[in-house]
């Protein structure tokens, strides 16, 4: 096994990026739809428990955030988990973990951006908005934005996420004032309930290792990403074990359960007017965010496929003056306009979080395979990650028999792609 693989040395995108602004990529990808939209989706499966669902959640991540932080150690490359299960495991793994990684954010984006019209509609009123449509209009103009050079896209996500930030802390502080005890009781503990409400939050906490597909965009990647992965999810940890708690708190899962925009109806219960106005312009915020640094990965990660000659060879063309792979960067975000258009905000969470936990398990996976010697962390921690993993996982793939087909199909998909390219070639 070798100690250190290179990318293929074809074109390449550049270096700029600081610790901060790595780190908020990594808190702009997590901190947004999972906290301001699938809190209700997740409450309507694991009731008073939502919670104990989040810390499930919470510790699969740690455990596979630190098998990330092995493999960057190892070699810093862009396309992350793709690279490093393609050189440590198989080229045909690698390839399924990275097209299932573009499932994934393909589906979240749509999440997000239909989070977004969600909010929108608690900030104007306006009810009779065409949710799906709008949503897909706002990922267009999102493509557009990623279509400049990462410094500008990476300031507006900067700013993007000081707001919401600002903004969750002011709903956690006011919210505590108001909260009603019985609305956190009585604990219902039902453990599949736990179980699958802790797999559509694993949703939320995706975004920690997005500073990973850009690693080599990041300066003194070695250094700067690791730390940057510790940042983001401390960060958004505390702040969705935090606001969960107040909103809970503040009307019980179930009236969250019902809402595609939980944390506004929430503060609704404050009598606070202006504090509903704030946190759905916070939503809008958060969401943006999201989406924003959703197509920035996806773009990334068919760049990193190209370049490996997994994906056409168009996709690894880099634009000339902004240095961004813009072809890749608008088929995302075709694709993701479409699928915001044709589902509903339940349905892409599910098959997102899916192909997520199927992506994080194979991470796990590849630190294993490490030589002894790059091994950062004791051989249990990436064994806890998988097992963690794949139990969120399998709870979910067998849930519901339509996101089941989805799902396989997505799969056989990939797979019938890489036979037919081995074949040509």
């Amino acid at each position: 096994m070798p100690e250190s693989v290179e990318p293929k040395q074809t074109l390449r995108t550049k270096p700029g990026l600081s610790l901060l602004s790595a780190s908020a990529i990594s808190i702009g990808a997590t901190v947004g739809a999972g906290i301001f939209a699938v809190t209700g989706v997740a409450a309507g499966l694991a009731g008073s428990a939502l919670l104990i669902s989040l810390l499930l959640a919470a510790g699969a991540t740690i455990f596979t955030a630190l098998s990330f932080i092995q493999l960057i150690a190892w070699k810093p490359a862009e396309g992350s988990i793709y690279f490093y299960a393609r050189q440590l495991i198989s080229p045909f793994t690698g390839f399924l973990v990275g097209w299932m990684w573009v499932v994934s954010n393909l589906f979240s984006g749509a999440v997000v951006a239909l989070s977004f019209v969600h909010y929108l509609v608690e900030l104007t009123g306006l009810r009779t908005i065409k949710v799906n449509l709008i949503a897909a209009a706002l990922i267009i103009i999102f493509t557009a934005i990623n279509s400049m050079d990462i410094e500008k896209s990476t300031a507006v996500n900067n700013l993007l996420v000081f707001l919401k930030l600002f903004i969750l802390l002011i709903f956690f502080v006011v919210g505590l004032f108001f909260i009603k005890p019985e609305n956190l009781q009585p604990l219902h503990f039902s453990p599949p309930g736990i179980v699958l409400g802790a797999a559509i939050i694993f949703f939320a906490f995706q975004g920690f290792a997005r500073v990973a597909i850009v690693a080599e965009e990041v300066n003194n990647p070695a250094r700067n990403v690791p730390r940057a992965i510790i940042i983001s999810l401390s960060v958004s940890a505390l702040i969705y074990f935090l606001v969960t708690f107040v909103a809970l708190g503040l009307v019980g899962a179930a009236k969250l359960s019902r809402s595609g925009a939980p944390l506004a109806l929430a503060i609704r219960q404050t009598g606070w007017n202006w504090m509903v106005s704030l946190v759905s312009l916070g939503g809008l915020l958060a969401t943006a965010s999201v989406l924003l640094t959703a197509i920035l990965g996806i773009s990334r990660m068919l760049f990193a496929m190209a370049r490996e000659e997994d994906l056409p060879s168009f996709l690894k063309s880099v634009h000339p003056n902004f240095r961004t792979p813009l072809k890749g960067v608008w088929i995302s975000g075709l694709i993701m306009a479409v699928l915001a258009y044709c589902f509903d905000l339940a349905r892409v969470a599910s098959i997102s979080s899916f192909s997520l936990l199927f992506y994080y398990s194979l991470a796990n996976i590849s630190a294993l395979r490490l030589e002894k010697k790059a091994k950062k962390y004791p051989e249990a921690i990436p064994y806890l990650g998988l097992i963690l993993c794949l139990g969120i996982g399998l709870s979910l793939l067998f849930s519901r028999a339509s996101n089941l087909t989805i799902i396989l199909t997505c799969l056989a998909a990939g797979s019938l792609i890489f036979f037919i390219k081995s074949r040509i070639r």
